[in-house]
């Protein structure tokens, strides 16, 4: 029985039992929770086709949010990419496109998928969805693979916290990066312990950044986070598939960044009272908001 206690525990059982993390994971569930792996898949099944369609709302060049500060950049970094004049490429410029996307369907109040939270909703579809394109991968194994980037969630969730106002927006964008990096590293057929070093990697890119809404909304600077968090997901997992391992195993980043987000100040926990959000411009946008 996994106890999801840790990602070292993850990676001994799939070693014991020569299985994928998600093998794993979708049989232990089925187990508890006394239902079969085919109602566990089509339940991941559905959350994944919700995220396709957020993918495809959020690109619609009128989208707006009620505040204004959202929408429509998707659809410019499409067009931009569609231009053929990115500067790294179609799949790196597509997987920020669906970042924004989700982030800003979501600000608009549209159906996403809290991966692991609504704030942090757009990376791990851009990251799965891109993948699924450039490497022409079954849905099958996408759905499958949601599968370990919810086991990691959970142990993140256990032992640190996927929660803004707890642990600042390392625990979600963070999270959810870290999430995508070990979703992406199954998939492109590296194997458990690769996961848990893609882990640890996006989540020490990312440990330290603090949760600090423009005018207490989910918008600013959390959209363009999203990108950011796609984009450190496929450089944990570039690394990891090439052979770099993360110095510091993957269980004791996720304590560290415990440990960090309780040190962090009030302030930067998305009470909208530091960081970013309390820069004069930010002032002005929560006067003309409220």
């Amino acid at each position: 029985m996994i106890k999801y206690d840790s990602v070292n525990e993850l990676v001994t059982m799939a070693i014991a039992l020569n299985k994928n993390i998600s093998e794993l994971v979708i049989n232990q569930q089925a187990e508890e929770l006394e239902k079969s792996t085919e109602e566990l898949y089509e339940t991941m099944h559905s959350s994944l086709q919700v995220m396709k369609q957020s993918v495809t709302e959020g690109l619609d060049p009128d989208l707006k949010s009620a505040s204004g500060m959202s929408g429509g950049s998707a659809f410019k970094m499409k067009k931009y990419v569609d231009s053929g004049k990115s500067l790294c490429g179609n799949a790196f410029g597509m997987s920020i496109a669906r970042a924004l996307a989700v982030a800003e369907l979501n600000s608009c109040m549209g159906r996403i998928v809290a991966a692991p939270t609504a704030g942090a909703c757009g990376i791990i579809p851009a990251a799965l969805l891109t993948m699924a394109e450039e490497k022409n991968i079954e849905e099958e194994k996408i759905v499958m693979s949601l599968f370990t980037a919810s086991a990691i969630g959970i142990v993140i969730a256990h032992n640190a916290s996927i929660s803004g106002a707890e642990g600042g927006c390392q625990a979600e964008c963070g999270s959810a990066s870290a999430m995508a990096a070990a979703a992406l590293v199954e998939l492109a057929g590296g194997t458990p312990e690769m996961v848990a070093h893609a882990c640890a990697i996006a989540l020490k890119n990312i440990l330290g950044l603090v949760c600090d809404p423009v005018a207490g909304l989910v918008e600013v600077p959390c959209n363009k986070r999203n990108a950011a968090g796609v984009a450190n997901a496929f450089v944990a997992a570039e690394m990891v598939l090439a052979g770099i391992e993360s110095a510091i195993p993957c269980d004791e980043v996720i304590l560290a960044m415990k440990k960090v987000g309780d040190l962090m100040s009030y302030s930067l926990k998305e009470t909208a009272e530091g960081g970013l959000a309390a820069t004069p411009t930010a002032k002005r946008i929560s006067q003309r908001i409220y």
